[in-house]
């Protein structure tokens, strides 16, 4: 049978994100993360999936290594609640930087859901995203999941732009804890 999974961004959706984050020291999860993940993973079963952009890599500004020792951390944080996340992707590639070909995986393009999906055998109708950005809420529409934007700064303006787009994203919160429970209880309603 086909899992269920909640996709998340990286940084600024689990983590604080000082730019370009390659230093393992310096990560640091938001308010509520730790508990969230492990209802939905420990509680609920959902698969856990994390879809990043590190163009950084590109840029020259971080390596594979670096952005590898980044998610590494996380799970050794998250693990302090007994949880971790299942797999991390990542797209290395930015359009100023790379060809077409190669910024395919780039947020908002679906391709590293659906790589995440085949990979675990995931059913896409009764799963997740969870982002902070735009590209994040245009990434889980173009893969057909339900989403959630992680507001924490109240920003207004990615509401309206994403609204004015027909990109409305399911759920809006400045609360990580929140965005989890809103999904256990839509997923709880729905089977």
């Amino acid at each position: 049978m086909q899992s269920a999974a909640v996709f998340f961004d990286r940084d600024n959706t689990l983590n604080i994100d000082p730019g370009y984050l390659g230093d393992p020291d310096k990560v640091e999860l938001f308010e509520g993360v730790g508990e969230g993940i492990y209802k939905l993973k420990n509680e609920c079963g959902f698969k856990i999936i994390v879809v990043s952009n590190q163009s950084g890599i590109s840029r020259g500004l971080l390596t594979h290594n670096k952005v590898e020792s980044v998610n590494n951390r996380i799970n050794e944080l998250l693990k302090e609640y007994n949880t971790t996340i299942d797999a991390f992707y990542y797209c290395p590639y930015h359009p100023e930087f790379d060809s077409p070909e190669k910024t395919v995986c780039r947020k908002p393009s679906p391709q590293m859901v659906l790589k995440a999906a085949e990979d675990f055998n995931i059913d896409l109708n009764r799963s997740y995203f969870v982002g902070d950005s735009e590209s994040d809420i245009e990434c889980g529409i173009n893969a057909g999941l339900k989403t959630i934007l992680i507001n924490y700064e109240n920003d207004n303006e990615k509401i309206i732009s994403l609204k004015k787009r027909n990109k409305t994203p399911n759920f809006t919160t400045c609360i990580f804890l929140n965005a989890c429970d809103y999904i256990i209880d839509d997923f709880m309603r729905g089977s």
